[in-house]
């Protein structure tokens, strides 16, 4: 039986919306006062700033699928309580205020449904913006137009359905502003737009703030592009083996940081690769970026780090990144996350690449548009350990710093991840025990 909706669809046998949710909004074509649904906090205690390792959902997820696939997907999740990304409008949510004041969280509802069912910790990035704040007609949605930042008038519109959907949602904590600065970069300037990022920033802010007393929100979710320094005029003085970050991206977040109304987290994405494609000085030794990175971000601001995105693997002219074998991938992904975690990195999600069927690398689970969907895959394997081995509270434990090179080591109290970097396999020896790494090999050992 197919489970839920996908795509404005109402799926045969969807689940009603009850749940613990709270939902109580109008439905599709209806006006909404934008009231508080009930209580105002759906979880006890106050919300921490460090969330630890989750994922995002994108345009196809296990909210929608065959129910035997879907109960999979959802099983599999529940032990590891994963935090759990959804956007506000696109990667699988429709258009939230298609005219003003006439609201559809049909999808939304469908995707925060499937984060309670899965014992996921909700996350909401508040992006994108509906038509009518950007140009458009009301009515209609253009998708072609998703990346677009609302126009300056309308600044004030979003920040008010930014408030309603923190009203709707009150297990939602945890609130990202924006994705990326997309529709932000000025072209005649040359530079990102970041005064106007900023003054939409501190309106959502303000209007959250005072909806959700209890919300916590952070920005600017700015992409930190690294250059090659010998070869770019945007090169900036935050700089190592892997490259340079564009100094455009450092004085977004700059700027923000110092004109921002508020914040209790820092939003940060970033490529382990240059911005021509570049791995610097190869593919393992780029993701030190990460450490170096982070590390610069907690000096800058002095708040908790949080990458929204990272990427260790090229993307060809679709956005695909399916060049390399699961285990290269794999370890690449595991070394991206010491690196983080070295840097002083408390939260991050992984952009779960999901497909509705077929071939899917580097997806968490295969996808659930068939019966036998709903299988976890090596990328669910190393994030769900990560996250239990490394999340918060964790007490990081020095180990020998002679290793063979090309492996790396990360210990917790909780566990000891060791990752061989090479093709080939390579015998190391981890607190008395001699191991033998196969090539990519990701290992876990009790601490």
């Amino acid at each position: 039986m197919v489970r839920r909706r996908l795509f404005g669809v109402s799926a045969a046998g969807a689940v009603a919306l009850a749940l613990s949710l709270a939902l109580c909004a109008a439905p599709p074509g209806q006006s909404d006062d934008g009231g508080p649904p009930g209580a105002t906090s759906g979880a006890p205690g106050p919300a921490r700033p460090e969330l630890g390792w989750g994922f995002t959902h994108t345009r196809f997820s296990a909210d929608a699928g065959e129910e035997e696939a879907v109960g999979r997907v959802t099983k599999a999740l529940a032990p590891h309580r994963l935090p759990q990304v959804q956007h506000l409008m696109g990667w699988g949510a429709e258009n939230p205020e298609p005219s003003p004041g006439r609201y559809d969280f049909e999808a939304l509802d469908s995707r925060m449904a499937f984060v309670e069912e899965s014992h996921g910790v909700p996350v909401l990035t508040l992006c994108c913006a509906p038509d009518w704040m950007k140009g458009g007609r009301p009515g209609e949605t253009d998708w072609s137009r998703l990346e677009e930042a609302p126009e300056p008038e309308h600044y004030a519109d979003f920040a008010r359905l930014a408030a309603t959907v923190a009203r709707r949602y009150p297990r939602v904590r945890h609130f990202l502003v924006w994705n990326e600065l997309k529709g932000f970069f000025d072209d005649t300037k040359g530079r990102w737009n970041h005064e106007g990022y900023t003054e939409l920033y501190n309106l959502v802010y303000d209007a959250v703030k005072r909806a959700r007393p209890d919300a916590l929100i952070g920005g600017p979710y700015v992409v930190l592009d690294t250059v090659d320094p010998d070869d770019s005029p945007h090169a900036s003085p935050l700089r190592g083996p892997w490259g340079s970050v564009d100094r455009r991206s450092t004085a977004a977040l700059t700027y923000w940081n110092t004109h921002k109304r508020g914040a209790d987290f820092v939003v940060v994405d970033g490529s382990s690769y240059t911005k021509d494609g570049r791995f610097l000085p190869d593919v393992f030794g780029a993701t030190e970026m990460f450490t170096d990175v982070t590390r610069w971000v907690r000096r800058e601001t002095g708040l908790p780090v949080w990458w929204a995105e990272w990427y260790v693997e090229r993307g060809d002219e679709r956005d695909r990144r399916d060049g390399w074998s699961e285990p290269r991938r794999v370890a690449a992904h595991a070394s991206a996350l010491v690196a983080m975690v070295r840097g002083g990195a408390t939260t991050g999600f992984y952009w779960n690449p999901q497909t509705w069927r077929g071939r899917c690398p580097g997806c968490l689970w295969t996808g659930t548009a068939d019966a036998d969907g709903g299988g976890t895959l090596p990328m669910f394997d190393l994030l769900t350990r990560f996250a239990a081995a490394f999340g918060p509270g964790a007490e990081l434990r020095g180990l020998p710093d002679e290793q063979p090179e090309g492996v790396l080591l990360l210990a917790s109290e909780r566990a000891v991840l060791a990752v061989n970097q090479r093709p080939g396999p390579v015998r190391v020896s981890v607190e008395g025990r001699a191991l033998t790494l196969d090539g990519y090999e990701v290992r876990w050992l009790e601490s």
